[in-house]
């Protein structure tokens, strides 16, 4: 397991951690709602039960509105008492002010019937009153506190994902920098010595073929210090034939290629589509993807490179015939760290994206894939206005 696989486990224990804090806290509150409401209950049936006595009373005409002050100690159970056509005879624990509004009790009466079932004060076959009653204001606040509790939880991890992510954005830029301009300084010294033996080995009897083919490697040498050195720092871009640069960064991969890999490059001959690019930056994106490609491939079958101009934006689709990639891994490759191999840090896809993206506000993700059918990944680039 790599480093960026244990870093998702972790991300996904924690989760599952969070969801079963919340479900428990959401269950524990349900059921103090469930004993809390069935108090309530038991209260309006106690109201009722003392009506009914009253059915014993020889004038049952006789207004039973004092048979409130039984729980007149009770400040929180919202009631009203109704008689069988819905008129309102009494109420208790509502707003005394907006209570005077006959619209305002209608209401709260409608809102009592849909929450609780009625309760029945039978005082003959033909005369009945009614008690309705709704939540209390407590109860109301406890059904609600856990969804609240909830919310808040979620917006503290979400402002605290925010601010650890931009920390680490801009640490991870620090150590781009510093890796970079380190690498940059240390290829320094063995170029130049490299650079002081070739000049050394023409003054000699020395096969002027193998002289030639180390001024090679050491311009190549040169040119990778010359990228790592522009990797720490925003570079310039320039217009360029971007046709003549995917060509040289695809010749100089097929070069050191099998001949096993065959290497398709679909543009127009003579095609000039003019794009502000850094050349060097963006040649090793390409030499990226290609070698990411012979990789997939195990190093035998063919990668076709295609350069598409439409109007405002620049498509390089560089397709191979590889192994290819789950679609849950499609945006997971590019972080840094993540590797199917054994040897490597897993930076190429990273530091690509972050070529692309970051210094040439361009985008470049998987296209399409199939696995042991291939992978195809694209970079769109604005052209030059």
């Amino acid at each position: 397991m790599n480093i960026y696989s244990k870093k998702q486990t972790w991300k996904l224990v924690l989760f599952i951690t969070a969801v079963i804090i919340g479900i428990s806290s959401l269950w524990y509150t349900n059921v103090l709602v469930k004993k809390l409401s069935d108090e309530e209950r038991k209260k309006a049936e106690l109201w009722a039960e003392g009506m009914k006595q009253l059915s014993s009373l020889e004038n049952t005409d006789q207004d039973v509105s004092f048979v409130f002050e039984v729980v007149r100690n009770n400040e929180t159970v919202p009631v009203i008492l109704t008689d069988d056509k819905d008129s309102v005879i009494c109420f208790r624990n509502l707003d005394s002010l907006k209570s005077l509004k006959p619209e305002f009790l209608k209401v709260q009466l409608q809102i009592m019937k849909q929450q609780h079932e009625r309760i029945e004060i039978k005082f003959s076959p033909t005369q009945s009153q009614f008690i309705y009653y709704k939540d209390s204001l407590i109860l109301t606040k406890l059904a609600y506190y856990p969804f609240i509790q909830l919310g808040v939880i979620f917006l503290f991890i979400l402002v605290s994902y925010f601010a650890f992510s931009i920390s680490r954005k801009a640490e991870q830029n620090q150590v781009w920098l510093g890796l970079s301009k380190e690498t940059a300084h240390q290829l320094g010294t063995p170029i130049s010595s490299l650079m002081a033996w070739s000049e050394l080995l023409k003054l000699q009897s020395i096969d002027a073929q193998l002289v030639s083919e180390l001024e090679k490697d050491v311009s190549r040498l040169q040119t990778i210090t010359d990228r790592f050195s522009k990797i720490g720092s925003a570079p310039v871009l320039t217009s360029t034939n971007i046709h003549t640069v995917v060509s040289s960064a695809s010749n100089y991969m097929k070069s050191r290629t099998s001949s096993k890999v065959v290497f398709n490059l679909h543009a127009t001959e003579n095609q000039e589509i003019y794009v502000p690019i850094n050349e060097a930056l963006f040649e090793w994106v390409i030499e990226n993807l290609c070698k990411n490609a012979v990789d997939a491939m195990d190093g035998s079958g063919t990668i076709d490179v295609y350069i598409t101009d439409n109007v405002q934006v620049v498509y390089v689709d560089i397709k191979d015939s590889g192994k290819g990639v789950a679609k849950s891994k499609f945006k997971t490759i590019f972080q840094p760290g993540y590797t199917t191999k054994q040897r490597g840090w897993g930076l190429g896809l990273s530091l690509s994206k972050r070529i692309i993206e970051t210094y040439h506000n361009g985008k470049i993700f998987v296209k399409s894939s199939e696995l042991n059918s291939g992978t195809t990944f694209r970079i769109a680039l604005k052209k030059q206005p």
